[in-house]
């Protein structure tokens, strides 16, 4: 009887859990959904470079992310309630940096920080106006808006 009872709650617990993963594209890491909950961006790694795959979640139809070269490495991303706008870090020459990708006109705008802070996780308001960033600085963590 009580393998009988471990055995339907291990069913039921392995039927709760969803994966969501993407043919051909290997891991996927960092994932953030839109507050809407309809796109879901992730880190993936393509061709040995961390990069950011945007996906419709109903559809699963992979997005075009205008302004991103695909060869730069990216982490840390965080959408919109809408996914409009798309925070991420990327690396620039030896020093990453935090940017917010705007989908809808393209534009492509670092965020400027101190020299002596760097970015290690962003998080973005649901209306896209603020953005909340984890900065490394003197080798201490701080928070920054």
């Amino acid at each position: 009887m009580r393998r009988a009872l471990l055995l339907l709650v291990l069913v039921l617990l392995a039927g709760c859990s969803q994966r969501y993963s993407a043919p051909g594209l290997g891991d996927q890491e960092d994932p953030a959904l839109s507050g809407n909950g309809r796109l879901l961006v992730s880190v993936v790694d393509r061709g040995g470079r961390r990069s950011l795959r945007l996906v419709e979640r109903s559809t699963g139809r992979e997005l075009p992310l205008p302004g991103l070269r695909q060869g730069q490495p990216h982490r840390s991303p965080s959408l919109s309630w809408t996914g409009r706008y798309l925070a991420f870090i990327r690396q620039r020459g030896t020093r990453p940096e935090a940017v917010l990708l705007d989908r809808l006109s393209g534009r492509l705008q670092p965020l400027a920080l101190p020299n002596d802070r760097l970015p290690e996780r962003l998080s973005l308001a649901p209306d896209g106006q603020q953005l909340a960033v984890q900065v490394l600085r003197r080798g201490q963590l701080d928070l920054e808006l």
